[in-house]
């Protein structure tokens, strides 16, 4: 496939991208040049039926990171949990390096993607990142990638899942917990200002009565004085909450199969179902 290709598909394939669509923010080039390219009738179909079919033929041709991203989001949260009492995240910061999916129920897991189109070159120092904030970290590979991930990964506690030719994802070897490399600062660092006053004000009763100058880092000082597990525990409260609050656990039912890692993580369109359908339903215009 041509590499206009691959620009095209992994420019739609975004959720800012889709956000400006369905809001008709921009001309979407980028869309109707994939329509035209990968569908079929392009001038009586929908957005929905659209989308469908460039995602089907992403199955078969080209399976970018948002495929990956989707297909972990249904295939291990929707299917085996409760979107009420699991979280989800993506593209957290985490030390030096961003987490592709970050699944927090009674733990947190990340599950770092690494498709065909990828390199391992920076993986060691991803996971050395990821052990810095989370217990259980995962690598999520394709079956052409499994041996390769296999022999890096053989004396590790990283688990590895194959997201194989069919579409489902099966676990090949599981994490194991690292509580060793876990770091306050880390930690620290990707919590948001109330929440860990919040975390201060739950074990010690109040925060810090010190000048703004000096808050943070006093801040900081008093974390310490829990034991890091607590802390990590914490973390994964926050995060939690993070999310939760704006989820509606009927995105199963309301959001096509292709579309749902979207309408997880658009601010714009959250709970929104009907609007993001009746998008769909659109007729494309080219």
């Amino acid at each position: 496939m041509a590499r206009i290709d691959d620009y095209l598909i992994n420019k739609v394939f975004t959720v800012p991208y889709i956000d400006k669509m369905m809001m008709q923010e921009s001309n979407s080039d980028a869309f109707f040049k994939c329509v035209k390219r990968f569908v079929k009738e392009e001038n009586t179909t929908t957005y929905g039926d659209a989308i469908s079919e460039i995602y089907h033929y992403m199955d078969g041709a080209y399976r970018n990171e948002y495929f990956y991203k989707n297909t972990v989001f249904n295939e291990l949260l929707l299917k085996k949990h409760s979107l009420y009492e699991t979280a989800a995240l993506t593209e957290l910061p985490i030390a030096d390096s961003k987490a592709d999916f970050v699944m927090i129920n009674g733990k947190g897991v990340v599950y770092e993607i690494k498709t065909d189109l990828d390199t391992f070159n920076r993986l060691e120092m991803q996971l050395d990142d990821y052990y810095k904030a989370f217990k259980y970290v995962n690598v999520v590979v394709s079956s052409k990638q499994y041996e390769k991930a296999k022999e890096l990964l053989e004396d590790t506690p990283v688990g590895i899942y194959v997201l194989g030719e069919s579409g489902s994802i099966r676990c090949r070897k599981k994490a194991a917990s690292n509580k060793e490399k876990l770091s306050y600062e880390i930690i620290f660092r990707i919590l948001r200002k109330p929440e860990f006053e919040s975390i201060l004000l739950k074990h010690f009763g109040e925060l810090p009565q010190v000048s703004s100058f000096q808050y943070y880092r006093t801040c900081f000082e008093w974390v310490q004085k829990l034991n890091i597990l607590t802390f990590q525990k914490e973390m994964l409260q926050c995060l939690k909450q993070r999310t939760l609050l704006t989820i509606d656990n009927t995105l199963k039912e309301s959001v096509p199969y292709e579309l749902r890692f979207y309408a997880y993580f658009t601010k714009k369109y959250n709970k929104k179902y009907e609007q993001i359908n009746e998008f769909l339903s659109q007729k494309v215009e080219v």
